[in-house]
């Protein structure tokens, strides 16, 4: 849709010092647009939380603040909105700003002519209604694609689903999907756990697009192995000279997301000190940059993501625990591919057709006994180690030729299952208490070892209380070390 289609026209906002020219400008414009006139910085950013603008167009030097600090500050409360910076052109320093700091659409030169402004804002419009329908476009296409993928893949008596980039057909990963949309519809934080390589970025993608901020940003940001200063940089942005080597001014994840969604990777791995200030963003939207004595405020909601129950390094103090229930607003946990393996027929012949196409290659299916193979396999790396497997077996077969179980990686053929299985006393050797009592040691050892130890995920897989599986494992001396 053209700006010339719109059914509500543009508001255009003129930031102008010398006034017969705003008058001037804005009389040339009104045909098309509605305008709004202001002399000065204060004027443009009080008009934020009121009116939502499409352009601004800004003089370079006001009397209050520069062009482009205003440009700066405006685009970290509405960053929808495209900035124009005018002026005379002669200080290179102000078209590098320009460009860095407030990402100018363009840099209009004095005297303003309304024909050449005219034509800008006509073409910076439709560039951003042609940049939201092709967003919207493309992850339109890439579901379409993954649905056929998924329904071409599927069992035919066992109907797969998919959410996303997620693909499944077991009923665990259903609910989890499930719960996932009903979440989406809130603005709630999400914590997610998971092990690694189990999709948990691919869920908080989906819950992003199935949510009402699917037309803003989505940005990401691992957590793990970034020095506490450099992150602290990276989310809440900084001011030139802020630090050694802090060249430019920085906008920072949360204010570049501003309406849609940031996913915070590797959770555990945050600092205290920047614990404090994430979890002041989560009950304030405060943002502060760093080397900076103001505070702006920024609408983005909060995914966080973990391979480690948070609770265990909260009982640990590891973690802060007034944190940890501020990001768990809404708590989602994604079982391991071992304990879903109706999922693996599935994900594999996704995976094989998949790289198949990419190679060039004929596909002819999976054999019946390396599916069997693969569904023994408990696959520590889950979806991804999977996803690495069918990758190189592809990539090794000759075209036409069905995936044989002679093809899959020594890893998994020579794979044992190395527990050994307690024995069960029969009517013969043991009594019916006995013989029950043994069976339920067993089944909570079971779930023990399948949770990593984590008493609280073992007794909702028992459905027990964690007050009755403590009882129990304290009646049958278990050793809760045994993950």
């Amino acid at each position: 849709m053209t700006a010339n289609q719109r059914a509500v026209p543009a508001t255009i906002l003129l930031v102008l010092t010398d006034e017969q020219e705003a008058r001037n400008l804005s009389w040339a414009l009104s045909t098309q647009y509605e305008c709004i006139i202001v002399s000065s910085a204060a004027e443009a950013l009080a008009l934020v939380g009121t009116h939502p603008v499409d352009v601004i167009i800004c003089d370079a030097r006001l009397e209050d603040m520069s062009g482009t600090q205003c440009l700066f500050d405006f685009r970290t409360r509405q960053p929808d909105a495209i900035r124009f910076l005018c002026g005379l052109g002669t200080d290179s320093s102000e078209f590098a700003d320009a460009l860095h700091v407030a990402a100018v659409y363009e840099y209009l030169r004095k005297p303003l002519f309304p024909e050449l402004v005219t034509l800008s804002l006509k073409r910076a419009l439709e560039y951003r209604e042609i940049s939201r329908e092709h967003r919207q476009l493309t992850h339109d296409l890439s579901r379409h694609q993954k649905s056929k993928a998924v329904a071409a893949a599927s069992n035919p008596n066992q109907p797969s689903l998919q959410f996303d980039g997620l693909f499944f057909c077991s009923q665990a990963m259903h609910k989890i999907c499930e719960l996932a949309k009903r979440a989406a519809t809130t603005d709630l934080p999400i914590l997610i756990y998971g092990e690694t390589g189990t999709g948990k970025e691919l869920l908080a993608r989906g819950i992003h697009y199935h949510s009402h901020r699917r037309e803003q940003i989505f940005l990401a940001q691992n957590c793990g192995g970034v020095p506490a200063e450099l992150l602290q940089s990276e989310l809440f942005g900084h001011h030139r000279g802020a630090y050694t080597g802090a060249l430019s001014d920085r906008l920072g994840l949360f204010s570049a997301a501003d309406g849609g969604t940031v996913l915070l990777d590797e959770i555990e791995d945050m600092s205290v000190s920047l614990q404090a200030n994430l979890l002041r963003f989560l009950q304030s939207g405060e943002v502060k940059p760093l080397g900076s004595d103001k505070t702006h405020y920024s609408d983005v909601r909060i995914i966080a993501v973990t391979n480690v129950p948070l609770d265990q390094l909260v009982e640990q103090g590891n973690f802060r625990q007034d944190l940890y229930y501020r990001l768990k607003g809404l708590e989602i946990s994604i079982p391991p591919l071992r304990d879903r393996p109706e999922d693996i027929q599935l994900l594999a012949e996704h995976f094989a057709k998949q790289f198949s196409t990419s190679l060039g290659k004929s596909y002819a299916g999976i054999g019946h006994e390396a599916l069997n193979i693969l569904q023994q396999y408990p696959f520590p790396g889950n979806v991804r180690e999977l996803e690495n497997e069918i990758r190189r077996t592809v990539a090794l077969a000759p075209s036409g030729q069905p995936i044989t179980a002679d093809r899959l990686s020594d890893t998994i053929i020579n794979y044992r299952i190395k527990e050994p299985k307690q024995p069960i006393p029969t009517g013969e050797s043991g009594t019916l208490k006995e013989l029950t009592e043994n069976l339920e040691r067993s089944m909570v050892i079971s779930a023990l070892k399948r949770c990593h130890g984590n008493q609280s995920r073992a007794a909702e897989a028992l459905g027990l209380s964690r007050v009755g599986l403590a009882n129990k494992i304290k009646r049958y001396a278990i050793d809760i070390e045994i993950s």
